[in-house]
């Protein structure tokens, strides 16, 4: 089975919401002038089976719903990731950032070159991003950095 990885348009806005509900992500902040910055990740038959957005501020992106379906290679998943990274680039950002209370994940995104960042040393803009003011109040966040 051959996955395809494309940028989402507003014809998969539907699709795109109703897969982050199933996976009890909310898809507030997902709009028509925003779907361009995020990625599907189909089937040969056109299904979602993962997404990864971008929430973008001033010169950087801040990474969004990383959500792929049970059984999916993890090479999917830095698929998805490194086409990101590569939209971002064409967007002309510089910096990625991403926020986890997930422990485990930080040896993979070390892998790919993502650097642990403490929050005082985030850009002054995140601060204002509702998911990030969210995010301050989990135990545990962690927050990352890619540099392009």
């Amino acid at each position: 089975m051959q996955a395809v990885i494309r940028c989402a348009n507003k014809e998969d806005l539907k699709g795109l919401r109703e897969f982050l509900t199933r996976a009890n992500l909310g898809s507030e902040g997902l709009t028509e002038e925003t779907v361009e910055f995020f990625l599907l990740l189909e089937d040969e038959d056109g299904a979602i089976k993962g997404t990864l957005g971008m929430e973008v501020f001033a010169e950087c992106g801040l990474l969004r719903s990383l959500v792929v379906s049970p059984g999916q290679a993890e090479k999917d998943i830095v698929l998805l990731i490194t086409q990101m990274m590569q939209l971002a680039k064409e967007k002309g950002l510089r910096n990625l950032f991403l926020a986890t209370n997930k422990g485990v994940a930080l040896p993979f995104f070390e892998l790919l070159g993502f650097e642990k960042v403490a929050r005082d040393h985030l850009p002054e803009e995140m601060y204002s991003l509702e998911h990030i003011r969210h995010v301050f109040n989990v135990d545990n966040s962690l927050f990352l950095k890619f540099s392009l």
